[in-house]
């Protein structure tokens, strides 16, 4: 799983997606309201170590998610 973190500009707010293997869009969601995206991934569980590598991660960077 593939994660990136993109800049938001004016009143559009940053966002992070999350892509498979074949770099097909999994999950987009806001960076501050990342519950229900994560959740319907199956993901809740593993929020916070995701949010945390989010917090460090520059925008527009692909970061290949391990978990």
């Amino acid at each position: 799983m593939y994660i990136i973190k993109v800049k938001g500009v004016a009143k559009i707010p940053d966002y992070v997606q999350l892509r498979d293997e074949q770099f097909t869009l999994l999950a987009y969601f806001r960076v501050d309201r990342p519950d229900k995206s994560l959740d319907k991934l199956g993901l809740a569980d593993k929020a916070g170590q995701i949010m945390e590598i989010v917090k460090d991660l520059p925008f527009g960077q692909i970061l290949k998610l391990e978990l």
